[in-house]
């Protein structure tokens, strides 16, 4: 999905890169006026960006199409940003936290958003595409899903972690979301300060009144709890489950 033109540009590929340009600015301004997404023609785009339809169909087969490859090209460079990001340990958060500063990769990462914001703005706006925001969803879930089991014993979490996943995406992309929505009057800067601390606040936080749960101890309850639904291989998880847990209270004991 993500592949990069060979360099050096000739004229022709120049030319063909400033079309594509100004088809994505047309379509920014398309959306931004109050146009709908799902109603865009090819002659209202190549109207506005001032182009032919028959330059349009020597880069895209339809406005689907066209639409297709904005987004995939706009998610490959998200991706990337994230991927870098998705690579911090909990310690480099810690010492970012502790700074007060962001952590590293996140500036980056809003500053793109930020750079791009007409395209990308239009894309979540109202007459912009719903299925773009769910692609970024699945995109940095499946960029950081991996990352986030390190350290933890998944049998144990489960379902726990399935959800407590979607919870943290949904939740930083919707931060996203509200800082275009409220026109990025916040600094790329400020913005990854607060995205690297706000995932870390509970509720209870904010009032002076923190609540501490102990998750692996709530995900083993949980494992009980279903674990008349689970399948022979969650059972053989659970029984493993049992004999660590009896082997750590032992180990206690002496």
């Amino acid at each position: 999905m993500c592949s990069k033109p060979e360099a050096p540009f000739g004229k022709r590929d120049r030319r063909s890169l400033r079309s594509q340009r100004a088809l994505q600015r047309a379509l920014a301004q398309e959306l931004v006026a109050g146009g709908d997404i799902g109603h865009l023609s090819v002659a209202t785009l190549t109207e506005r960006a001032g182009l032919t339809r028959r330059t349009f169909y020597s880069h895209y087969k339809d406005i689907p199409d066209f639409i297709n490859q904005v987004e995939n090209g706009l998610l490959c460079e998200i991706g990337a940003r994230v991927r870098s990001f998705s690579e911090l340990t909990l310690p480099d958060l810690y010492t970012s936290i502790d700074e007060l500063e962001p952590a590293p990769g996140a500036v980056e990462l809003l500053q793109y958003l930020a750079d791009n914001r007409e395209l990308i703005g239009s894309l979540l706006g109202p007459g912009g595409d719903p299925a773009f925001i769910e692609k970024i969803v699945d995109l940095v879930r499946n960029e950081v899903s991996q990352r986030m089991q390190t350290g933890i014993f998944p049998a144990v979490l489960k379902s726990f972690f399935d959800y407590y996943l979607t919870s943290v995406v949904a939740s930083e992309v919707g931060v996203v979301q509200r800082w275009f929505a409220t026109g990025l009057r916040e600094s790329p800067k400020t913005m990854a300060c607060i995205m690297t601390v706000i995932a870390f606040v509970r509720p209870g936080d904010l009032y002076g009144m923190p609540i501490e749960i102990n998750v692996p101890k709530y995900g083993m309850k949980l494992f009980e709890l279903n674990v008349d639904n689970f399948d022979l291989g969650a059972a053989r998880d659970f029984e493993t489950l049992n004999a660590m847990n009896d082997a750590s209270k032992q180990t206690e004991e002496e």
